[in-house]
């Protein structure tokens, strides 16, 4: 990717840089009424068992209604990227323990085969709180928190991300231009997990819960991604 990619949900339909196939039919929607910037942004409504997914008991049940960067878009290893965009969660958007992801980037399992394929940096909310982690092993490591409400107000984020399996990966976020991460180190996932050289990446935005009854909405916009330049990964 050479060129800066954007999309602020201007046109009444889809961007064709996004993926259809992690969203039920009717579960994303291009309106007016919230919007970051512009005249429009996109609204993703999960519901009880959209796009349900079993793990046959190795972790809980979920569902899901995602829109994920098309496949010509996704990230190369050891190359950086800046990605930002703009989320909005409702002012009565559910406070529950219910596991959610409100955005991720994964590390593509080429041979769906991989021994942990939990994503690697998240976006999460849960019992009213707000964490982004990273997870590179069996563990996962929260790397931001916070019990600020941030429900009611559009949130801006820019991240600078380097995947590698080397400890010269890197990840550094923004938070309504605040700097809450600077990380540095591995990134990725390695071949003894699955994982075969050389690693490609995707980023989605929308809701990825565990399982339960309660729909909720919540509200993307000012989509950008751009390859970062060489003294931007010191």
């Amino acid at each position: 990717m050479k060129e800066e990619i954007y999309d602020g949900f201007e046109d009444k339909e889809l961007s064709k840089i996004w993926g259809t196939s992690r969203f039920e039919s009717g579960a994303v929607e291009i309106q007016s009424d919230i919007v970051r910037m512009g005249n429009r942004a996109v609204k993703i409504t999960v519901k009880s068992k959209d796009k349900f997914e079993s793990n046959k008991g190795k972790a809980k049940d979920t569902e899901r209604d995602e829109i994920r960067e098309d496949k010509s878009l996704w990230a190369k290893e050891d190359e950086g990227y800046e990605y930002s965009f703009s989320v909005f969660l409702p002012k009565d958007f559910p406070v529950v323990r219910t596991r959610l992801v409100i955005s991720q980037w994964k590390h593509h399992d080429e041979l769906n085969s991989a021994i942990v394929d939990n994503p690697l940096i998240a976006l999460r909310y849960s019992s009213g709180k707000f964490r982004i982690t990273l997870q590179t092993t069996e563990e996962k490591n929260t790397l931001f928190e916070t019990k600020e409400d941030i429900r009611g107000k559009w949130i801006d984020f820019k991240f600078h991300i380097k995947f590698s399996r080397l400890p010269s990966g890197l990840l550094r976020v923004w938070m309504n231009k605040k700097k809450i991460i600077e990380y540095k180190g591995v990134t990725a996932y390695n071949k003894k997990q699955g994982y075969p050289l050389p690693g490609r990446f995707h980023f989605r935005m929308g809701l990825y819960r565990d399982l339960m009854d309660i729909p909720m909405t919540a509200y993307f916009d000012e989509y950008h991604k751009r390859p970062l330049k060489e003294k931007e990964l010191r």
